[in-house]
């Protein structure tokens, strides 16, 4: 896996050139913020090769969660130094909800009620967009927060998969065939039902690709992958991977947790642009069914990943 790393960085740095390049970023706010972007990028790469994880899960989980909170603080030090934009403040501040997140079950059992806090807070600080005030942006068009966005769900992910031990996820980030194929399916049989409903309340207005028909297929595979690997991967595995499981369990029912869970998946989109965005919320409900179906039938969330990522990005791409 190592050999494949100078890859990785490689494609991750031209794709923040492309990104750069698309929102006239100055090359020198992103020369200084990319090794910043790789160091997350790689860390975050951990959390999907498994035999990384075993090796961390060979220590004690508070020496795992204290590894955790350093890597959630290295980022933020790299960028700002880099960038003239350190604050003790900040780093305090990242440093706290990492601790939070990291420790959380090695001070409290593993029980519903710790789960269920778990995620309210993994929520709470999404939603508030506390990462934003955090990560201060050298230029109006680089958002500097990813990097605090990444580490939340990296850090999240690891405290479940690796301190609190998770199992039936299906955690990671290369679908196979069989996943790739349910995925797509499950985004065929959602699209005429979203689109229908998307007309019927007036949300959005599909358009045509805004960019050339030579740059489209870049920014086409730029959304997915990125769609995949990070909004996709985070929603999925804390709403698919984990909630749909337990609530399946809590209620005894696993069409009554598919269908909570999607509803409160709804729900966390109520914010989305100006609150209350009953549509989004709405269509993010409908979606959500899909996604936990894809789930259910793979038993992973790399297929519902798919479905989730391709939604997003014909969103993106085709609608405003």
């Amino acid at each position: 896996m190592i050999w494949a790393l100078p890859l990785f960085w490689l494609a991750c740095a031209t794709a923040g050139y492309v990104y750069a390049l698309q929102r006239g970023i100055p090359s020198s706010v992103v020369l200084a913020a990319l090794p910043a972007f790789l160091l997350e990028a790689t860390l975050f790469l951990t959390l999907g090769v498994e035999s990384w994880r075993k090796r961390l899960e060979r220590v004690r989980p508070a020496g795992v969660a204290a590894l955790l909170v350093l890597a959630a603080i290295a980022p933020y030090c790299v960028a700002s130094v880099a960038l003239g934009s350190f604050r003790w403040q900040a780093l305090a501040g990242i440093g706290l909800l990492a601790g939070l997140v990291a420790f959380w079950y090695v001070v409290l059992p593993q029980k519903p009620a710790a789960d269920v806090l778990l995620l309210a807070l993994m929520a709470a600080v999404v939603l508030t967009k506390v990462f934003a005030s955090l990560y201060v942006r050298p230029d109006p068009r680089l958002p500097l927060e990813v990097l605090g966005q990444a580490m939340w769900i990296r850090t999240g992910a690891f405290a479940l998969l690796s301190v609190r031990r998770v199992q039936g996820v299906g955690f990671g980030f290369w679908p196979s065939p069989r996943e790739w194929k349910i995925g797509a399916v499950f985004f065929l049989l959602m699209l005429p039902v979203v689109a229908a409903l998307a007309w019927w309340i007036g949300f959005g207005k599909f358009h045509p690709p805004a960019a050339s028909w030579i740059r489209t297929p870049i920014i086409v595979v730029l959304y997915f992958f990125g769609g995949l690997w990070v909004l996709a991967l985070g929603e999925e595995f804390f709403f698919r991977g984990l909630l749909q499981q337990w609530m399946s369990g809590w209620l005894r029912n696993e069409w009554a947790g598919l269908i909570a869970t999607a509803v409160l998946f709804g729900a966390v989109h109520l914010p989305y642009g100006s609150f209350p965005n009953w549509r989004f919320a709405l269509l993010a409900a409908v979606a959500g069914v899909f996604y936990g179906l894809a789930f259910r039938q793979a038993s992973s969330i790399r297929a519902s990943m798919v479905t989730h990522a391709l939604t997003f990005t014909t969103l993106r791409v085709f609608f405003s």
